[in-house]
């Protein structure tokens, strides 16, 4: 429990060495792997007791959120879940319609019971109608558990008194099972959480809009959330500018032929025209 008490305190360690941190926790880390593609034939138990692929979760038309700890977690995999569908009820997209969620246990003794009772608190929690087949708690065996981590490049380690030690943070996946971007921490804002979907999501999810949106934006590490990017803001300007240019010169365009016309009719004689259509 202090493990997990401590690392949520202290955020994420990126791959570096911290002095500072405790011993228990050297090594518990999440490292970078942006683009991998997950083990997609690693075998689960889901909470219905019922042995998949890890791939079978993924469709190929929604992005997923994962979340890998384990279910008797003390205290830092509950935050992370708990916060997680706090998250997702401020955003109109629905799990098994837009996305879906997914937990991992690290914990080879754990069971699907335990799994089925801990997706059954967190749909509830969530309390959104027909959302509960985007939802999926599975256990394992060590080593399938371990695969996943692994490409995800989330570390953890087994104390002694049997708790784990481990890291904060969602992963968000591709359709297709790759690994798009990393939500470091507990806790997320709505938006930043809609953003990487949409852009896990390669325009599957979403509108027009949401899709304009993104295209403005560029994930910041640093600040864990989207920033708007200058370069696309003086793009959009350019674009504008241009357009507003060509409307004003297409406004100049026709107010000059119209002048033209007026001035065409008012030349023309009425009594040039009766005597050209008169026989002589």
């Amino acid at each position: 429990m202090t493990a997990c008490a401590l690392h949520a305190g202290s955020g994420l360690v990126y791959g570096q060495s911290d002095p500072g941190i405790p011993h228990e926790l050297e090594g518990v880390e999440i490292q970078e792997n942006l683009n991998v593609e997950l083990p997609l034939d690693t075998l689960f138990t889901d909470h219905s007791g019922k042995t998949i692929e890890f791939g079978d979760l993924f469709n190929g038309e929604r992005p997923v959120l994962l979340q890998i700890g384990y279910f008797k977690c003390p205290q830092l995999c509950n935050l992370v879940l708990n916060e997680m569908t706090e998250t997702i009820r401020d955003i109109e997209w629905t799990t098994g319609k837009e996305f879906d969620v997914v937990s991992i246990s690290i914990n080879p003794d754990e069971t699907h019971e335990l799994a089925a009772a801990k997706r059954t608190s967190y749909v509830l929690m969530y309390d959104r109608r027909k959302s509960g087949n985007g939802w999926h708690f599975l256990t394992g065996s060590a080593e399938s558990s371990q695969a996943i981590a692994d490409s995800v490049g989330f570390k953890y380690r087994l104390q002694p008194d049997g708790e784990y030690a481990h890291a904060a943070g969602l992963f968000v996946i591709t359709p297709d099972g790759r690994l798009s971007r990393y939500l470091y921490g507990a806790s997320h804002a709505p938006g930043t959480m809609r953003l990487a979907l949409l852009e896990a999501s390669d325009g599957r999810i979403g509108s027009t809009l949401d899709r304009f949106i993104l295209w403005c934006h560029v994930y910041d590490p640093d600040s864990r959330s989207y920033v708007l990017l200058a370069v696309r803001l003086m793009q959009v300007g350019g674009y504008l500018t241009l357009l507003i240019l060509l409307a004003g010169l297409g406004w100049m365009w026709l107010s000059e032929r119209r002048k033209n016309d007026s001035s065409d009719g008012e030349s023309t004689s009425p009594s040039d025209g009766l005597i050209h259509g008169v026989e002589r």
